[in-house]
């Protein structure tokens, strides 16, 4: 019987987001580990440098470098060791098409860097505007990703959950179970170089791999890379029951019936015909529904729930930076030049992050902003201060 402690091995199960009930989250990987063949990842990885770089040098204006990739298997004890005690980390896990873990890491140091470069002011301290700047570079890195995958046409609507950074201490991050795939991404600028690590689920992995670099025989292979007639033949043969299908070569022994059971042997000739043409499966191409913008039901309800929430919007004619002599000098009448030009667009922002631009209209007796226009993801990182 057990005395209620807890071991070691489940003490850090519960700091690595395992959960000890079996139920585990929606991305956990199989229990069975497969073998991956590394070196298609790491040519995968390699051939998304030059987007990261430029990704990374458009949000931050600065010179980047990306050295060669890595791609190694590893598991959470092997990943602590390189790790430094405190991390920022962003999941994106895999939610369609395929699911499992998706997890970036990097040091403090790193994220300050490049959030820092973004809103173009030192950063001390990693605060929320830092992490979603963290988020958002993570986003279009795995937007990328996406892409290039879903050439392969083996990911039809591949998908994930939005970027969500986080700054934690090591042992807190929920990592994939059991060996995973880290890849290790260099980059430099300003002549300091950090490391950018991704890692993804053996399960992710496997069917990254597959898809990259097809195996010469099914085996072993995941299902999205079996070809359709042997995954529709099992789903035809499941009427017949277990016996039918192991006797399906036996024309006069068809699950255990004999020729005198003409009634249902007809009934059973006409259902094989409509699934078999000439003895083999008549797989037909699976049809896709088509894909429309908008809610779906379910997120238009959750929606639903915040909808009268208030949130703090701010239009913003300009800023500008003053020396604190300058500052304590100023008195009536002194004018204060802006970082705006006059006609420029102002900025619209809700909980100081901005969303849109607009211009400055007169309502009877009171100022209003005129949107014109709504700002892409990449613009309200660029456009943060």
């Amino acid at each position: 019987m057990s005395d209620g402690a807890i071991s070691q091995d489940e003490i850090d199960a519960l700091l690595s987001g395992v959960d000890l009930g079996g139920m585990g989250s929606a991305a956990q990987t199989s229990s069975v580990a497969k073998k991956i063949d590394t070196k298609p990842l790491a040519d995968f990885a390699k051939d998304t440098t030059d987007s990261l770089k430029s990704s990374l040098s458009t949000m931050t204006g600065s010179e980047f470098t990306v050295a060669e990739p890595t791609a190694e298997v590893l598991n959470r004890d092997g990943l602590l060791k390189l790790l430094p005690e405190m991390v920022v980390a962003v999941t994106a896990d895999f939610s369609e098409s395929m699911t499992g873990d998706h997890l970036f890491l990097m040091t403090p140091d790193c994220a300050k860097k490049l959030a820092g470069l973004i809103n173009k002011e030192e950063i001390s301290e990693l605060d929320d505007m830092s992490l979603s700047v963290i988020s958002e570079i993570v986003s279009q890195h795995s937007g990328t990703e996406i892409s290039a995958l879903s050439k392969t046409g083996k990911f039809p609507g591949l998908a994930t959950v939005p970027a969500e950074a986080i700054h934690v201490a090591k042992a807190m991050v929920r990592y994939p179970q059991g060996d995973f795939v880290l890849f290790t991404f260099p980059i430099t600028v300003d002549g300091q170089t950090y490391q950018i690590w991704e890692a993804i689920s053996n399960n992710v992995a496997f069917n990254i791999s597959n898809a990259l670099n097809p195996p010469a025989a099914n085996e072993g292979a995941a299902i999205n890379d079996i070809p359709a007639a042997s995954v529709a033949a099992p789903i035809m043969q499941e009427g017949f029951g277990q016996n039918t299908a192991m006797n399906m070569g036996n024309p006069m022994n068809m699950g255990g019936m004999n020729m005198n059971g003409m009634g249902n042997m007809n009934g059973m000739g006409m259902n094989m015909g409509s699934q078999m043409v000439g003895g083999m499966p008549n797989v037909q191409p699976l049809q896709y529904p088509s894909l429309q913008n908008g809610i779906n039901p379910m997120e238009q309800g959750n929606i639903g729930l915040i909808m009268d929430v208030f949130m703090e919007m701010t239009v913003e004619l300009g800023r500008t930076k003053k020396q604190i002599k300058e500052i304590l000098g100023m008195g009536e009448g002194t004018i204060i030049e802006l970082d705006k030009l006059a006609g420029e667009p102002v900025d619209i922002l809700v909980n100081h992050k901005p969303i849109a631009k607009g211009e400055v209209v007169v309502i009877d007796e009171n100022f209003g902003v005129r949107v014109t226009e709504i700002l892409s993801p990449v613009e309200r990182v660029t456009e943060m201060k």
